[in-house]
């Protein structure tokens, strides 16, 4: 096993689009996306039925480099301090196969 950093991100699904794009950019090699997140916080509850979609979260999860991962976090900071959402690092073992 290898001694990783796990970034997990929720925010607007709107900003969807920039933040892969942001990772890409950095060289993560992949990344996992659930959307239509649903939840409560700092800007409200976010239920996920909205009819336009407007309101919508979305979860990124990706698993990097320690040194990767401070660059994650300061480049989608803009975006979560226009947008709202969270972002989590955490350490993991990556079990390689």
């Amino acid at each position: 096993m290898t001694p990783m950093k796990k970034v997990e991100i929720v925010t607007d699904l709107l900003e969807l689009p920039a933040l892969s794009r942001a990772l890409e950019d950095l060289g993560v090699s992949g990344y996992t996306i659930v959307r239509d997140v649903t939840g409560y916080g700092g800007r409200g509850r976010r239920t996920g039925d909205e009819i336009t979609g407007v309101f919508q979260n979305c979860y990124l999860m990706a698993v990097c480099t320690p040194e990767i991962a401070d660059l994650i976090v300061e480049t989608i900071r803009p975006i979560l301090k226009r947008y709202g959402g969270i972002a989590l690092v955490s350490d993991c073992l990556w079990v390689k196969h």
